[in-house]
């Protein structure tokens, strides 16, 4: 972009060039914004610190490690977009202090190698060295030209030493361009006390990533398998997450800005919520994410959605990305959304659509200024002299769609026979940086390609011209660059992208010669480049016949349609969006400020104080909470899974586990009573039953029941108002149930008899009326589940060393608030005591945790006493644990299904 009036006319071929770029120079940017100045004076209410905190998957260099010496930092390819963008936030431009947070990816070790000047003495026997007889089985092998190599073995990992570590760490802080934490990624050695690092199997790390979510996410599927080796990957991925929230911690300050980017990260946000309930936390996705039809595919697609809703901000390339987020939360999750965000655990977590730039000044002035790159620009022009040059460059992986380019190219050779030796296609390829791409098996996309090359060469070249020139390998930023201006038409035909960077370098790179862009219509950046050639890659002749129109294009046509996309690439910028995605981060946080929102129960934590804890209390509702929700409370039974985890969590001597439901005791007894070390307590608190006893305490016996003969009366003339109906008799307590009436003729006809029973009966009597879900009960005041848990807890004495250290309460609905709130309210340690709501709601809590559904809840007490392995979550018992275990502790349980549950 032109920055002043010589840089305008430079290089320009007419006047109205000149004009043109004169009008797009403007004056100079005012900064008289307060947000621009000072954010914080913009934003009192947020006491933002000042500090804005970056985490990505990779730090923007790769390492080499030499052993107790510096160590050596390459610029990383991919993803230059991103860091330009950590560039500018770390620059004096903005008022902000910035730190990136990111792994270390694969270290590669270099041999540092003493050329052999002398030989070394000779220490060996010479017996030693004198050759052994040759044996007929060290005869030369045929070698098979189809046969993989062997592997060499594997090593035992690469060692780096704290003081390597320590060195590393100091050279990334003090780099320039941007502050770097690095995040070291490893098991948790045993018998290590250095704080050494031994580093295995390297790539592991990116394994869920890249094999299971990047692949789904760009609508390809696997072939079915076990699950053995997805739950150890996830394992690593829950882990490597855990890690970064460790690292993010140690470095947080109050009113700091945590900004979370791209899929390698998408438990991050929920993590750091559980840690730190009003952390400021935005997650930008940088890839497009699939709808709720593909989404479904993946077993960790609620762990998925769950952890992103950690975050107050979500952003995407595009706004159908961004919609099919939405519509998984609400369809797979059941939370209410719009397109504006998402009702979840008492907050409203907002969406929205924030297409990327490139630094648009950079590009120009490397591509413009260096002579090398002009030399380079003749040279291509002049081997290529009276043909046109079609640019693609490309990774090499299936969602590029360098397949569906090529064989839209032959198609255009065939429909168009006057282009025949008039026109070059110059594509390069660079190898992927998808670790799942990477074992493409038996390299089916580089073949494909090469056949292609070879098909289309073969059939329309020449001794002395190929129509397309294959080039598989890195370019050089010079020779992209001349790459890019040289070109009379770029190519991009992506079956699937997130934000395509090369189109927006092509179009700055066009800035004197006008080549149009041909875009793919599947690209993320193809809404923001609205006046480029859009295609669809897979209708081969209609991109054909776009590649014909865009070589035969006018000149004022080129002109006024690169007018637009230069103005646009121009003023969107990577800066731009820096800016306006904050500004947008600013704006939620202070709208919903207030907001007390309940992070997702956080089950590392939970097993970490378990295992420490030698006296464990239990508390848990039944419907809602260990069965789901039915139409008829007489199907809630519990499943053989929810049987088999409570016995095996009851068998433990150290654990006392108490069942407080509003059922009645012949319920609880016929289908719990078998496990004898359960404790009950039933009708909402009216009747106790201690572990190991057959007997039912009633603590309402004493209790004048008048009240009931009041309440079915008024209960049965609403039964009639409402078909469907029915009212449960128990000893202490009546029950209106209308889930299978009519959902609105239910609800008002509730309202009307709750207003009619807080008139009459709740003001003769000593009863409360109670909402429930699609039910009413009324029941003594007395009453209730916080009084049980408030007893439980006093039952084991309030010296030092008698309460419970681990409590453990979980309900759904308006009657597990008592339990919650004596909790909360008892002389127990915070830090032992774990109330958890379970429910897809979007209700005002007094729980400190939540859980989605019943399922959530089975799985999480399955990870604490191993009652059912096929179940329980490996990932977080290998943060505990520092590595991921072979198998879960605990009994091996067969699961119904084949391969078990990820």
């Amino acid at each position: 972009m032109a920055q002043s009036p010589s840089d305008a006319a430079s290089g320009a071929k007419t006047n109205q060039e000149i004009l043109r770029r004169m009008s797009l120079v403007g004056s100079p940017k005012r900064r008289d914004s307060l947000f621009d100045i000072d954010p914080r004076a913009a934003n009192p209410s947020l006491g933002l610190s000042g500090g804005v905190i970056s985490a990505t998957f990779c730090i923007p260099h790769s390492l080499q490690y030499r052993k107790g010496k510096d160590w050596g930092l390459n610029s990383r390819r991919g993803t230059s977009a991103l860091f330009d963008s950590f560039t500018y936030l770390s620059s004096d431009k903005t008022p902000w202090n910035h730190t990136l947070v990111g792994w270390t990816g694969e270290i590669e070790p270099v041999d540092e190698l003493t050329p052999p000047d002398t030989p070394p003495a000779a220490t060996t026997p010479v017996a030693a060295r004198i050759p052994a007889p040759l044996n007929k089985n060290s005869a030369p092998i045929p070698v098979d030209a189809f046969a993989k190599p062997v592997e060499a073995p594997q090593s035992e990992g690469l060692w780096i030493c704290k003081e390597d570590k320590n060195r590393l760490e100091w050279q990334l802080a003090h780099e320039k361009g941007s502050k770097t934490i690095p995040v070291w990624l490893a098991d948790d050695a045993e018998g290590v006390t250095d704080g050494s690092l031994c580093l295995n199997d390297q790539s592991r790390w990116r394994r869920f990533a890249e094999h299971e979510l990047y692949t789904l996410f760009h609508y390809k599927q696997h072939e079915p398998t076990n699950g053995r080796a997805e739950r150890q990957s996830w394992a690593d991925y829950y882990r490597m997450n855990q890690k970064f929230a460790n690292r993010i911690l140690e470095i947080y300050k109050p009113g700091d800005i945590v900004m979370i980017h791209d899929y390698h990260l998408l438990l991050l946000p929920s993590m750091l919520r559980q840690r730190v309930p009003h952390m400021y936390i935005s997650f930008f996705l940088h890839i497009p994410f699939p709808s709720s039809e593909f989404l479904r595919c993946l077993p960790r697609r609620k762990d998925v959605l769950e952890g992103v809703l950690g975050a107050n901000l979500i952003g995407f390339q595009s706004f159908s990305y961004s919609r099919h987020f939405v519509s998984c939360c609400e369809r797979i999750l059941g939370f209410p959304s719009d397109v504006g965000g998402i009702d979840a655990y008492g907050g409203k977590i907002t969406v929205g659509v924030f297409p990327i730039g490139i630094d648009a000044a950079a590009v120009e002035r490397e591509a413009f200024t260096d002579p090398v790159i002009g030399e380079q620009v003749l040279a291509l022009k002049k081997m290529y002299e009276g043909k046109k040059i079609i640019v693609g460059r490309d990774r090499l992986d299936s969602v590029r769609g360098v397949a569906q380019k090529l064989m839209a190219f032959e198609a255009f050779l065939e429909r168009y026979p006057e282009w025949r030796e008039k026109v070059v296609l110059i594509q390069v390829t660079s190898p992927t940086s998808v670790e799942e791409e990477k074992e493409d098996s038996g390299n089916k996309i580089a073949n494909k390609v090469a056949e292609l090359v070879a098909k289309i060469n073969g059939i329309y070249g020449s001794l002395s011209f190929s129509p397309v020139q294959h080039y598989p390998q890195y370019l050089s930023q010079e020779e992209y660059f001349a790459l890019l201006r040289a070109g009379d038409v770029g190519l991009i035909t992506s079956v699937r992208d997130g934000m395509n960077t090369t189109s927006l370098e092509y179009v700055v790179c066009q800035r004197d010669d006008h080549g149009p862009l041909i875009l793919s219509e599947f690209s993320g950046t193809a809404g923001s480049l609205k006046d480029a050639i859009h295609i669809n890659p897979w209708d081969l002749s209609g991109v054909a016949a776009q590649i014909e129109y865009a070589l035969t294009m006018s000149d004022d046509k080129k002109s006024a349609m690169h007018q637009s996309l230069y103005h646009h690439v121009t003023t969107k910028t990577v800066q731009a969006w820096s800016n306006s995605y904050i500004k947008r981060l600013l704006l939620v946080l202070s709208s919903h400020n207030a907001t007390i929102s309940t992070p997702l129960l956080d089950k590392a934590t939970l097993l970490q104080q378990y295992r420490s804890a030698k006296k464990r209390l239990f508390m848990f509702d039944y419907d809602g909470t260990l069965t789901p929700i039915v139409r008829d409370p007489a199907a809630a039974i519990p499943s053989e899974r929810v049987i088999r985890t409570l016995k095996a969590l009851a068998s433990d001597h150290r654990n006392a586990v108490w069942i407080i439901s509003g059922r009645d005791q012949e319920f609880l007894s016929q289908y719990l009573g078998d496990i004898k070390e359960l404790g009950f307590s039933a009708e909402h608190g009216s009747f106790m039953r201690h572990p190991g006893s057959d007997e039912w305490e009633n603590l309402a016996e004493t209790f004048d029941m008048g009240w009931q003969k009041e309440v079915m009366e008024c209960f049965q003339k609403y039964t009639e108002l409402t078909p469907g109906s029915f009212i449960e008799r128990k000893r202490c307590a009546l029950t209106w149930h209308y889930r299978p009436a009519d959902p609105e003729l239910g609800a008002h006809n509730a309202r009307e008899c709750q207003k009619e029973l807080e008139k009459t009966v709740g003001k003769a009597w000593d009863v409360e009326v109670m909402t429930g879900k699609a039910n009413l009960e009324v029941r003594p005041t007395f009453i209730n589940k916080g009084e049980i848990a408030k007893r439980l807890v006093e039952s084991y004495g309030n010296e030092v060393g008698e309460p419970p250290e681990f409590t453990l309460c979980l309900g759904d609905d308006f009657t597990d608030e008592d339990m919650f709130r004596a909790l909360n309210g008892s002389n127990l340690p915070t830090e032992h005591v774990f109330t958890v709501t379970v429910g897809a709601s979007s209700k005002m809590t007094l729980a400190h945790w939540h859980l989605l559904e019943p399922a959530d809840v089975v799985s999480s007490i399955a990870l604490l006493n191993g009652g059912d392995t096929n179940i329980a979550d490996l990932g977080p018992l290998a943060v505990v644990e520092g590595r991921v275990p072979q198998e879960m502790p605990g009994e091996k349980i067969p699961d119904e299904m084949p391969g078990g549950k990820l």
